[in-house]
């Protein structure tokens, strides 16, 4: 490939990066939101956030991006530029995945340590503060990896609306180079690139949440049960 065409794969990279950076900030806001409004005390919270969960999570994303980029601005007179109009259609529809993870890591804190806050005459929002999100956040981490990983996959739909995402520049390339066995490998390449250096920061993140717990990371309950026997961890085991 020539200089050029080399340089409009790179800015479709970019493009890419900025709508993946953008839409993971959004959908990782939703997600805790959301998420922790499934677990409140008041029904009517929990229905609505359960109700924007099977809403998102139940529509496609690449309807959702032509919802947003060619319905809102005749619905609400509101016209958004590509970058925006994916990063929200991204963001509310992969946040609605991700506050199931939320909302699964916080049920999965011991009781117990729930009651010991009650007991402590903690404030629910200094409970969620001090005691469930410490210990749920680093069980986020290895389905939050995954979700990420799909987000990046899930950025190539912006094509539709011809932005110069990756996918949209790599579909330019091959047109110019009337190639698409090489610039295809290119592209996949790429993708593949980027989500194992995603990966990799997730499994670095989560080992330093970790630290400190005598928990490794990735460990198996059948680990877990050797550590408390071995340790006395977790109470006497029969």
């Amino acid at each position: 490939m020539t200089s050029g065409l080399w340089e409009l794969v790179l800015k479709g990279v970019w493009v890419t990066v900025q709508l993946l950076v953008c839409s993971a900030l959004l959908g990782a806001a939703v997600s805790f939101a959301v998420g922790v409004a499934r677990t409140h005390r008041l029904w009517i919270v929990r229905f609505l956030a359960g109700l924007y969960t099977e809403v998102f999570r139940g529509t496609s994303a690449l309807v959702m991006i032509f919802w947003v980029y060619f319905v809102l601005p005749i619905a609400f007179g509101w016209q958004l530029v590509p970058l925006w109009a994916g990063t929200l259609a991204l963001g509310l529809t992969y946040g609605a995945y991700g506050s199931e993870i939320v909302r699964g890591a916080l049920n999965a804190v011991d009781p117990a340590q729930k009651e010991g806050g009650i007991a402590l005459s903690f404030t629910p929002w200094q409970r969620l503060r001090l005691i469930l999100l410490p210990q749920a956040v680093p069980e986020m981490i290895p389905p939050f990896s995954n979700l990420l990983v799909e987000l990046l996959k899930g950025t190539a739909l912006v094509s539709i609306m011809g932005m110069g995402d990756l996918a949209f520049s790599g579909n330019l390339v091959r047109l110019a180079l009337q190639e698409s066995a090489e610039i295809y490998t290119i592209v996949l390449l790429i993708y593949f690139v980027i989500a194992f250096v995603l990966t990799r920061g997730m499994r670095g993140l989560e080992r330093k949440l970790k630290t400190g717990t005598n928990k490794p990371v990735g460990s198996t309950p059948d680990q877990e049960l050797d550590r408390a026997q071995t340790t006395g961890v977790g109470g006497a085991v029969a």
